[in-house]
């Protein structure tokens, strides 16, 4: 019985970080593309998940909602911290804070 138990949980780690990893990707594709319609720069090429929780989509599944943070620019010089939410596959929300573009 202990070993059953013991292979599920490793089966379902494996596969949240699986999971996870598949996330993260679509979240660095939209934090480009949401930067790109905004004239920025995503930075680092990278997000950062920041919180997991359950949330329900339109047809009240229960799926996981993930924060991602990343950092966009302008310029290079300067650093925005914006956030996008992933409800499973989904964009739900996002946020990049209003900027000036400088004239050059």
């Amino acid at each position: 019985m202990f070993e059953t138990l013991l292979l599920v949980l490793l089966i379902l780690a494996a596969w949240f970080w699986l999971d996870s990893i598949a996330k993260r990707e679509i979240a660095i594709q939209h934090g480009r593309d949401l930067a790109g319609r905004c004239n920025l720069q995503l930075l680092d090429e990278t997000v950062a998940c920041n919180k997991i929780r359950l949330g329900r989509d339109s047809q009240g599944h229960a799926q996981l909602l993930r924060l991602y943070e990343f950092e966009v620019s302008a310029s290079g010089a300067e650093r925005m911290q914006c956030n996008l939410q992933l409800l499973g596959k989904q964009l739900q929300t996002w946020h990049i804070p209003p900027y000036v573009q400088a004239l050059h």
